[in-house]
């Protein structure tokens, strides 16, 4: 007998959908997952946010059953998950962070195979294949072998194998990551139409636009801990009426940023680089005062524009790391948490 969820209520936004209670996973000595609860209500596109090495990776492994958590509950729909992970698993979509697609295999018979692995019949599976690799622009490639595809044909053939039986619930992890920008495009709008069309959808990225762009809401992981769980509203909404501007210009000038701290008492200043300061204040920033201060130390002030309030500078401020600090740890490799 299937297993069916009770997801028939038509407000996303009371009807709780995954709920994950005091999770913890160990690997030796290091704890990759700390005791982190959360919930993702049912048609939600909600985001997991963090550095390598924050526990992104172990969340969606336990999640998807391939590994087992120390301790905590996961509840999907009526489910006790954590006691039967197979009672549900055919409900989900996973498409991890790298392939698990054969390489010897064309795209079109990968599709079919991981059809004929959800139960999808022979006929249904070739035809939602067929379907599949006209949606992700892949039906010229169809019979060439998997190893033979760019990275970013391979993250969209790998997507498409996790929603070949179309899945109630689809795990996305760093879905973008190691691609080109033209692929990363393309594949940030199917999530989105999936999302529309009422899929609910966990993402782990690293990007911040991606999470702001795409997500509902959003856990901020550090260390195996969630620090903050938010909607991307209310995580902007205490930037939102703070005014902010971004000043370029020739270097020139000796400890700049501090003669302005000084000078301008009301604002507060950061040193972005030797060329570039940035300012804040929670009233309207006049910006002549400034630009004649900054020339008069011997700068020549080349722009100053208004910075929008972003998910960035909010991630910063509650977890103390650098975007670019981020990135750069990730292009050196991911890790196995």
């Amino acid at each position: 007998m299937v297993t069916q969820l009770q997801t028939t209520a038509p407000n996303h936004e009371q009807n709780v959908l995954i709920e994950v209670s005091e999770l913890t996973k160990r690997f030796d000595n290091v704890t990759a997952v700390d005791r982190i609860s959360f919930t993702v209500r049912q048609g939600e596109l909600f985001g997991f946010l963090g550095p390598n090495g924050a526990g992104k990776t172990t969340t969606i492994n336990i999640l998807t059953g391939l590994a087992r958590p120390d301790s905590g509950v996961i509840r999907i729909g009526n489910l006790n998950y954590s006691k039967n992970p197979k009672i549900v698993q055919h409900l989900m979509g996973i498409v991890p962070d790298e392939s698990n697609l054969y390489p010897e295999l064309s795209g079109f018979d990968n599709l079919c195979f991981c059809a004929s692995l959800y139960g999808v019949s022979k006929s249904e599976g070739r035809t939602r294949a067929r379907e599949l690799l006209e949606t992700f622009d892949l039906k010229e490639a169809a019979d060439r072998k998997f190893a033979g595809y760019s990275k970013g044909m391979k993250r969209k053939l790998t997507i498409a194998a996790g929603i070949i039986h179309r899945p109630e619930i689809l795990f996305l992890d760093e879905p973008t990551t190691g691609i080109d920008v033209a692929s990363a495009r393309q594949i940030r709008q199917l999530i989105a139409e999936l999302h529309r069309a009422g899929t609910t959808i966990l993402l782990t990225t690293h990007y911040i636009e991606e999470a702001e762009r795409l997500c509902e809401r959003i856990a901020f992981i550090v260390k195996g801990q969630i620090v903050r769980v938010d909607s991307v509203t209310n995580l902007l909404q205490p930037i939102q009426e703070r005014k902010a501007m971004l000043i370029s210009f020739l270097s020139g000038a000796n400890n700049l940023c501090s003669k302005l701290v000084a000078t301008f008492p009301d604002f507060e200043f950061q040193s972005i680089s030797a060329e570039q300061v940035r300012v804040e204040s929670a009233n309207i920033i006049n910006i002549g005062p400034l630009v004649r201060f900054i020339e008069d130390q011997g700068a020549e002030v080349t722009e100053a524009r208004r910075l929008r309030p972003s998910l960035e500078e909010v991630f910063i401020r509650v977890t103390g790391i650098e975007l670019n600090a981020m990135r750069r740890e990730i292009e050196k490799g991911k890790g196995n948490l």
